[in-house]
């Protein structure tokens, strides 16, 4: 339980900042406010990870990227329809760096590393669908449905599929791995 409880940490320190975008829109319906907000809890994760010195994944990068840019993007052209449009893109870039083997190692206990790496590659590649698949679906909603509408279903389809997703991922690779060490063990003589 302790490794689901640090896998699911890490991934919602990643998808923090987005999350509190979609928290403070639904509140406040103020787009400005709930980009900078956003832009400003990204920056601060990793200022706050380069003044430990801890060293900074790549998926945490190109987060904090997508963040500011988008959100310069936003503020710049100030288009509801471009930060509706705007989570597509971000998942179809995300989706693209989850096509990468071995980007789930950092979620992943050492022991899972030795045990289920071919599980976690296979998991990697169906996380990438599932952003490729929530890319068309935001399209849809935003090309059909209010600023309202997207920004709520959109907040707990992205919850709610992740969520989903990570605890099969979690389920499956702990049982093959308690499958796979049993067989591992010597036998008693």
């Amino acid at each position: 339980m302790k490794h689901l409880f640090e896998a699911g940490k890490l991934l919602l320190l990643d998808m923090a900042s987005t999350f509190f975008f979609l928290v403070i829109y639904l509140l406040t319906h103020n787009i400005i406010l709930a980009v900078v907000l956003g832009m400003v809890l990204g920056a601060a994760q990793i200022g706050w990870q380069l003044a430990r010195k801890q060293p900074i994944d790549t998926m945490q990068w190109m987060s904090l990227f997508l963040v500011l840019g988008a959100g310069t993007a936003t503020l710049l052209t100030n288009d509801p329809r471009f930060v509706m449009i705007k989570p597509t893109v971000i998942y179809c870039i995300v989706g693209v760096v989850m096509l990468k083997p071995g980007w789930m190692n950092r979620y992943l206990p050492a022991v899972a590393m030795e045990v289920v790496p071919d599980i976690a590659v296979i998991f990697g590649y169906v996380w990438a669908g599932l952003m490729f698949f929530s890319a068309g679906l935001n399209l849809i909603m935003a090309m059909n449905f209010s600023v309202v509408t997207w920004s709520a279903f959109m907040s707990v389809y992205a919850i709610v599929s992740k969520l989903l997703l990570f605890l099969i991922g979690f389920g499956t690779m702990r049982t093959i791995g308690k499958r796979r060490r049993a067989q591992m063990a010597p036998a008693p003589s």
